[in-house]
């Protein structure tokens, strides 16, 4: 059998892919940088010249995630009407849709983030990152074209328990981002 050799990049996304296979297989205590390699087809060093520990291959795993959920964000936003209720089924749709997409094993390379401060620090600078987008996509509908701290805490403590929901059925997806998307409007304009 010929193999091909990828391109440095390519071969980034065949590691990540596979990374995600085998945490969806066999667990993220299961994801080493040894069984990547083995997973993959490839040598050992090359896996360890795209990542230089597995805390650096769940960092990037989550990165990744991290990016699909904010391109998933800018699609549902181009499409959404540019009210409070469409931007908030905008942010709903794609907060859950993006769990959805990912399933069972976001949770656990979540869950492995939370083993390391230097994990749980990229963690909490994607998060804030992204709450920060979404509350300048909300601010325009808020009394006081603000949304405060507490609030947008509140917002994505529900975004985050909701599709956790979904991913496991204990909710119906369009239940979850429904609710979502309803809480947002409440917390953003209350009554």
């Amino acid at each position: 059998m010929v193999r091909t050799r990828l391109s440095r990049a390519d071969r980034y996304s065949q590691l990540v892919d596979v990374a995600w296979a085998l945490v969806r297989e066999e667990g993220a205590d299961a994801l080493t940088l040894g069984r990547l390699a083995e997973h993959a087809g490839v040598a050992k060093p090359v896996v360890y010249s795209h990542f230089a520990s597995r805390n650096a291959l769940l960092a990037a795993l989550f990165s990744e995630f991290d990016h699909r959920q904010t391109r998933m964000l800018d699609e549902y936003l181009e499409a959404a009407d540019a009210t409070l209720a469409g931007r908030a089924s905008a942010i709903a749709n794609s907060y859950v849709g993006c769990a959805l997409a990912q399933g069972r094993e976001l949770t656990g390379v979540l869950a492995a983030l939370q083993g390391s401060p230097e994990l749980e620090e990229v963690k909490r600078e994607s998060d804030e990152a992204y709450t920060e987008i979404c509350r300048g996509i909300l601010a325009p509908f808020a009394e006081a074209q603000e949304i405060s701290r507490p609030a947008i805490t509140a917002i994505f403590g529900a975004a985050e328990a909701l599709s956790r929901a979904a991913v496991s059925t204990a909710l119906g997806a369009d239940q979850a981002r429904e609710q979502l998307a309803e809480l947002i409007v409440a917390v953003v304009r209350p009554r």
